[in-house]
């Protein structure tokens, strides 16, 4: 579906007298511009997980109780 808008963005841009150049400047531009921002978007949405993973680890370790080297009876 994202190619319908490329296809049309490129079109539009065409009609309205801009040069191929002006336009594949524009679609990389847009491209980049796109891909930061989605990128962005993913972590915003990814850090609440990352935060209950670093959560439950932090809780996990604190109701684990450190065990003592236990003397070996079998050595004496």
């Amino acid at each position: 579906m994202e190619i319908l808008f490329v296809l049309g963005f490129f079109l539009m841009l065409m009609l309205t007298g801009v040069s191929v150049l002006g336009v594949l400047a524009a679609v990389v531009v847009a491209t980049l511009v796109m891909f930061f921002g989605g990128m962005l978007m993913l972590m915003i949405k990814l850090l609440p997980w990352l935060v209950l993973a670093v959560v439950v680890v932090w809780l996990w370790r604190a109701w684990q109780k450190p065990r003592l080297p236990t003397a070996d009876r079998r050595y004496r």
